[in-house]
């Protein structure tokens, strides 16, 4: 094989042909099958109309038993899902736990499950390993494998149904020998190994009789199982563990082997069993499962969440159910179904059939069937012409410019691509390769490609759901508290839900679950479009896009950590401020929404002694920002409560006030603390100054932990600059002088951005230097040249989009304050800074009278001061120094008038 040594190929050969003997003679029969074909379900319905056993071993794992009984009220495709959330036993970088387990109805597992299920007296045994075994027996020093969705461009949002939990197959046949599914894909002319299966497995066996399917399937099974690299050891413990149930339930019940079926995996069929089998005597220690507690449910599930969950190629589950379809009409089957179950097949009467005995020796169906040719379907025109006029409508609905002439195109182009791949009768891949080649441009006009419109039209994306009987209580419980909206929720599609709380308060309740859930849920699947909702204020009317139906899993796997939404919430919030990497900022956004979405003052008064915990033993200022925006929102709406600040708020406060005034020398010293970092934690010193000043804080304390300080970067010492000015130690004209020297400071200017952008930051802490940053930025575009000014503007717009992104807005409505609004007005605008003060006038009155009546006075009182008394004629100029000088010392002139007696 593969031009390799023929005695190897020839041990190949014979070792398969015993593992079909072995398989064949076991006492208790088996039956392979692989993972969502076709043929083993038409297989399966004839085997179970004919046999009719009494008891069926499937290889699933035993504890999803219980969910089995819940199928009937599902519309098939879903997935029998095991999740947890909180594991013991397991590394805690896989956390959550979860594995899937994709059920449709052409599947020869489900037609096991509903024979069973729905006739009396027959058991349904699940034999393989339990979910919590899987993850034991996975690699400790690797997350466990998880089958990653395959991108074919398709862009199908029903593609993750699944998420990123394992899953699990019943009968996995794919070549685990990279170069033997290679050799195959190129003889046979395929691209895919979906393609391979279904053209030379799925059809062959589609109408073959059960001797033959069974014999084929085991010979597949064993040489795939013999051509596998490594790896065995974990499925021969499979084998044995499922081996070891089954002996244990037959000797438990004392039932017959020969009326009992077991139906498991191709791979598994043809293992060795003289070691496993009823009649092995080796013993196998089945080990307790971890204290992991498991959560069980049905989620739903599509074809395309399949097909990405097992690498199968796009359309490939779809195709399947449409060959599943046409062998039941061809061969005149009655497939089982569950009572009661949603479907769009009209269930058949049941009819008692005679069971079979069993036969004591099965004829060799194996040789015959792989001596002669295969029947080679004859070409159906009829369907390939119905085809290809289906897929230009469906293209030209989309957008493509498609005519009667594309679909000629690819009628011929389907016969031609089937006869160069060896095929008389084109494939539904053959019509695909020919619709893309005709129809395909450069570009996709609408939201689908061709590819996914051939997919559609062969089968459809067909998509489950959960029914309301098998959802867990929590799911239950949204929608019957929803149903005063008067909407179908369990519908797919999004769904506009108005709400007018003003005309209609019972609707309040609704609201109120419809923000909780916004916050539970994914972000598309509780969507407001008008309403909001903050501490202290609500909408009047609120409008929302419900898409619950299309999301249904996220709600299913909500409801495996509560029985309502609020005690999900509640535990959730608990937990995340309980971790180990918990901070001050998660801390207070869990009050935010304990007081948001529950209205619970209790939880929030326990989160916010969380929040002051945390702060106490916070060693940096990285979270000093949010912090600083979450508590002074949380203040603000407790003042407006009618019990006011709890005291959980009051013991924040003052140790937020000594832990900020402890760290902040380090921080202005330290170069990986931020400007908006220390400028949040001054925000906090000085905004929340008072109410830690009344709660007993020392003043003294700040004032220490600012001359304390010494940074060296520019924008730093402009916020040490600011905070000094905000304490009284630092006058503004002197700050005024010292930004008037770097201006005229070559060397400094390269650097007064930051000087800028610290003063910009500074908005926050001290508001009154809104002024003199306005100032500033005016005096540096008024004063420098443009030689200089030029290059220096990228740099200080980028630095104030850096680093004070969020308090240019301040600054600019600032500005709009100080500027004249108008055009013609600034050629007589005089800035603030730079005009000088208007004169004092001197108050009327007896004394200065007195004065004006005799100027000799006056003339002696200059002369005392130290000015020429001659020069100061009667003129407007003299006047107005008089006025000055008494309006200057206002005191001496009234000190004379009381002498004279006119006080």
């Amino acid at each position: 094989m593969f031009g390799g040594d023929t005695g190897a190929t020839g041990d190949i050969l014979a070792g398969m042909v015993g593992d079909v003997d072995r398989a064949l003679s076991e006492r208790l029969e088996i039956f392979p099958v692989c993972h969502h074909s076709p043929a083993s379900a038409l297989a399966m319905v004839r085997r179970l109309h004919e046999k009719q056993p009494s008891v069926i071993y499937l290889e699933l794992c035993e504890d999803l038993r219980p969910l089995l009984d819940e199928l009937r009220n599902c519309r098939l495709p879903v997935a029998l899902q095991a999740f947890a959330n909180e594991i013991d036993g397991f590394p805690a970088e896989w956390a959550p736990l979860s594995i899937v387990v994709p059920i449709t109805e052409s599947s020869a597992e489900y037609q096991a499950i509903a024979y069973t299920l729905d006739t009396p007296g027959v058991e349904l045994v699940l034999v393989d390993r339990s979910t919590d075994h899987i993850f034991q027996w996975s690699p400790r020093e690797d997350e466990p494998a998880t089958s990653e969705p395959r991108d074919d461009g398709s862009h199908n949002p029903e593609r993750g149904l699944h998420g990123e939990a394992v899953g699990i197959e019943i009968g996995d046949l794919r070549p685990r020998f990279a170069e033997l599914e290679q050799y195959l894909l190129h003889h046979g002319k395929v691209r895919h190994w979906s393609e391979w299966w279904d053209q030379y497995v799925e059809q062959p066996l589609t109408d073959a009789d059960y001797d033959t399917y069974r014999q084929v399937m085991v010979m597949i099974g064993s040489l795939f199982l013999r051509m596998r690299r490594g790896g065995t050891e974990v499925d021969e413990d499979r084998e044995r563990y499922m081996w070891t149930r089954m002996r244990e339930h037959l000797a438990a019940t004392g039932t017959d082997p020969r009326r009992c079926l077991y139906v498991c995996g191709a791979a598994h069929a043809a293992s060795r069993v003289e070691q496993f089998g009823l009649d092995s005597d080796a013993p196998f220690e089945i080990t307790p499962r971890s204290a992991t507690t498991w959560h069980y449910g049905l989620i739903p599930s599509s074809h395309s969440a399949i097909e990405a969950q097992f690498g199968l190629a796009g359309g490939a589950v779809s195709i399947a159910a449409a060959t599943w379809s046409k062998g039941l009409r061809r061969n005149k089957l009655r497939p089982f179904q569950l009572e009661g179950q949603q479907s769009g097949r009209s269930r058949a009467k049941k009819k008692q059939i005679a069971p079979k005995q069993p036969a004591t020796a099965v004829a060799d169906h194996l040789s015959g069937f792989l001596s002669r040719p295969p029947r080679l379907d004859p070409l159906d025109e009829a369907e390939l012409l119905e085809w290809s006029v289906d897929i230009v409508r469906s293209a030209r609905r989309n957008g493509y410019l498609a005519s009667t002439a594309d679909a000629i195109a690819i009628f011929e182009t389907s016969i031609l691509l089937a006869g160069m791949r060896n095929r008389t009768r084109p494939t539904p891949y053959d019509f695909q390769d020919a619709a893309i080649t005709c129809l395909e441009k450069d570009r996709v006009p609408g939201r689908r490609d061709v590819r996914r419109l051939c997919e559609v039209l062969l089968g459809g994306d067909r998509i489950g759901q959960v029914g309301y009987a098998a959802l867990p209580p929590l799911a239950r419980d949204v929608l019957d508290r929803l149903q005063p909206l008067g909407l179908d929720l369990s519908k797919r599609t999004l769904q506009r839900a108005l709400l007018d709380l003003g005309a209609n308060p019972d609707l309040h309740p609704c609201s109120d679950l419809l923000w909780l859930l916004r916050r539970l849920l994914p972000p598309d699947a509780i969507r407001p479009i008008m309403g909001s909702r903050t501490l202290g204020a609500k909408s009047i009317q609120e409008s929302w896009d419900l898409g619950l139906g299309k999301y249904q899993r996220s709600l299913v796997e909500l409801g495996y950590e509560g029985v309502t939404v609020e005690q999900v919430l509640e535990q959730r919030l608990r937990r995340v401020v309980n971790e180990q990497d918990a901070t001050v900022t998660i801390a207070l956004s869990a009050v935010e929404d304990a007081l948001l979405y529950l209205g619970s003052v209790r939880l929030a008064d326990e989160l916010g002694s969380r929040a002051v915990e945390l702060l106490t033993a916070e060693q940096t200022a990285d979270d000093a920002p949010a912090v600083l925006q979450r508590i002074r929102l949380l203040l603000n709406y407790f003042r407006t409560t009618s019990d006011g600040l709890p005291d959980w708020c009051g013991r924040f406060v003052t140790a937020g006030y000594a832990h900020y005034c402890t760290l902040l020398p380090t921080a202005f010293a330290n170069e990986d603390t931020s400007t908006g970092q220390i400028a949040a934690m001054l925000g906090f010193l000085f905004g929340m100054e008072h109410l830690a000043l009344s709660l007993g804080c020392d003043h003294t304390q700040l004032e220490l932990a600012v001359l304390q300080s010494h940074p060296e970067a520019p924008a730093k010492v402009a916020l040490l600059w600011a905070a000094r000015f905000q304490l009284g130690l630092l006058p503004l004209t002197e700050l005024r002088e010292r930004c008037d020297a770097m201006l005229a400071n070559p060397l400094v200017l390269p650097s007064f951005p930051q000087y800028i952008a610290g003063f910009v930051h500074a908005i926050d802490p001290a508001p009154a230097l809104k002024p003199f940053a306005v100032e500033l930025l005016s005096k540096a575009f008024g004063r420098l040249p443009d030689k200089v000014l030029l290059p220096w503007l990228p740099a200080l717009i980028a630095t104030l989009r850096n680093q004070g992104g969020e308090l240019v807005p301040a600054l600019v409505r600032e500005a709009d304050r100080t500027f004249p609004g108008a055009l013609p007005a600034v050629d007589a605008w005089v800035p603030p800074w730079s005009a000088e003060p208007a004169p004092a006038t001197a108050p009327r009155g007896p004394a200065t009278d007195l004065l004006a009546d005799h100027p000799a006075t006056c003339d002696a009182l200059v002369t005392l001061f130290g000015y020429d008394a001659d020069c100061q004629e009667a003129s407007p100029a003299a006047d107005r120094a008089l006025t000055t000088l008494l309006g200057r010392h206002p005191a001496t002139a009234a000190a004379l008038a009381t002498d004279l007696g006119l006080g």
